[in-house]
C-alpha cells in the first residue's frame, strides 16, 4: 500500500492513493479525527461483511469511538472505547462474535495500536446492551484462522 500526500494551499492537503484521493482540511478535520475515522470504518465494514458471509443481515448499524490521548506529545492515544449498535437477524451471542472477531482477528488498524491502547468496547444489538465497557486483551492479535471474509481491500 502506498499513500502520497501534496500539499495544496494553507493547511489542505490531497491524498493519493492507487485508487482513488481525497482532500485533508486541516484544521477543519485533523489528521488524528481521519485516523480515528479510519480506524472505526475498519471494524464497521468488518460488522457488516461478517454476518453477510453467513447468510445474515445486519442493518442500523453506528459504531462511535472516544479516544483520550496523553497530554504530552507525541499524544498517543491511552484509551479507545468502541460502541457498537445494530440490528439484525443474528442471536445476541453471535452478534457479540462479530465484534470480536473484528476487534480480534480481521480489523489491521486497530490490531495495529492494540500493544500500546488501552481498548474497550460496548455492543447493543437489537436494542438490547449485550456488552458494556468489556475490555479487549492487549498484544498482537489472534492466530485463530477464521477464514478470508470479503472487504475493503488494503
Amino acid at each position: 500500500m502506498k499513500v502520497s500526500i501534496i500539499h495544496k494551499d494553507g493547511m489542505k492537503f490531497e491524498a493519493k492513493t492507487a485508487k482513488s484521493s481525497f482532500i485533508i482540511d486541516c484544521p477543519v478535520i485533523s489528521p488524528v479525527e481521519y485516523f480515528l475515522a479510519g480506524l472505526i470504518t475498519c471494524s464497521a465494514t468488518d460488522i457488516i461483511l461478517i454476518p453477510k458471509n453467513q447468510g445474515k443481515t445486519v442493518t442500523d448499524l453506528v459504531v462511535d469511538g472516544e479516544v483520550l490521548r496523553a497530554e504530552s506529545h507525541p499524544c498517543k492515544f491511552d484509551t479507545l472505547h468502541l460502541t457498537y449498535s445494530f440490528n439484525s437477524d443474528g442471536d445476541d451471542v453471535t452478534a457479540g462474535r462479530w465484534v470480536m472477531a473484528s476487534l480480534e482477528t480481521y480489523c489491521s488498524t486497530i490490531n495495529t495500536i492494540r500493544d500500546t491502547t488501552k481498548i474497550t468496547y460496548s455492543i447493543t444489538h437489537n436494542g438490547n446492551l449485550i456488552r458494556e465497557n468489556e475490555e479487549m486483551i492487549s498484544g498482537g492479535g489472534s492466530n485463530i484462522d477464521m477464514g478470508d471474509i470479503e472487504g475493503c481491500p488494503a
